[in-house]
């Protein structure tokens, strides 16, 4: 390895042990530090988003977003803290009313908290959510059709957008793969963006509950700003300081309850 390889590596794990430490670096002030250029910084930052160790925002990186694997595999991660969150966010479901329960394990909790007296018509892209919803007496289920992404475990594409496009929610609880102030919700995959897009656009009111993992990361596709987001739900200690920013932007917050 020469010299200029033995620079870079040690720059970008520098820059590494940054994002850990403050969850989200610029490039003006990275290249500031290095004495480099800030398009040599922009390079280092593209070489190390393609091999997965941050995501790429506009004038720096953040974390990338520790979700991964399939829906089956999601639903298994942090169960206790989703259920306390699926708690809060059945708070903010109006009896009557039309919902859109977004694919992802954190609304399959929330569907799963629904009472079994509680009157809705739920619309869903999800089978999972559909399955769980099915057996409920009071509640009327949408199924969103076409081919299933089994990672997203929900459907997406073109049957799905049509089928979507029949139905104006009152409320869109939506999926999250990360969540940050300038990057706003992001997802992992091309396809589940522009779905989720298309939902949120369908909704008078959009809805998102995110375990404290997600905040101040970013997965590659954007979905919509925070500002278009009317409530977010999150967990107990959700730090109180970072929920004001968020409300500065006019999202409600919302807190769980804390584990006995």
């Amino acid at each position: 390895m020469n010299t200029t390889e033995m620079l870079l590596k040690e720059r970008q794990s520098i820059i590494s042990g940054k994002l850990q430490a403050n969850g989200r670096v610029l490039a003006a002030e990275l290249a500031f530090e290095f004495g480099v250029s800030e398009d040599t910084i922009r390079r280092d930052l593209r070489e190390m988003a393609a091999a997965g160790l941050c995501e790429r925002v506009y004038g720096g990186a953040l974390p990338v977003s520790p979700v991964g694997g399939s829906l089956k595999q999601r639903m298994g991660i942090a169960l206790n803290r989703k259920q306390l969150l699926a708690q809060a966010a059945v708070s903010q479901i109006a009896p009557g009313s039309t919902v859109f329960f977004d694919a992802g394990s954190t609304n399959l909790a929330i569907a799963n908290a629904l009472p079994s007296d509680m009157m809705l018509t739920a619309a869903t892209n999800a089978p999972a959510i559909a399955a769980a919803l099915i057996d409920n007496g009071g509640i009327d289920v949408i199924l969103i059709g076409g081919m299933v992404d089994r990672q997203v475990g929900g459907a997406l594409g073109a049957k799905a957008m049509r089928d979507m496009e029949q139905i104006s929610p009152d409320l869109c609880i939506l999926g999250a793969c990360g969540i940050d102030l300038e990057a706003g919700v992001t997802t992992f995959g091309f396809e589940d963006a522009e779905f989720k897009r298309f939902a949120t656009s369908r909704s008078r009111k959009v809805l998102v509950a995110v375990t404290s993992d997600k905040f101040a990361t970013a997965a590659p596709h954007g979905v919509l700003p925070v500002a278009h987001c009317e409530c977010l739900v999150v967990e107990h200690d959700a730090d109180e300081a970072l929920l004001a920013a968020y409300r500065e932007r006019g999202c409600r917050t919302v807190k769980a309850q804390k584990a006995r």
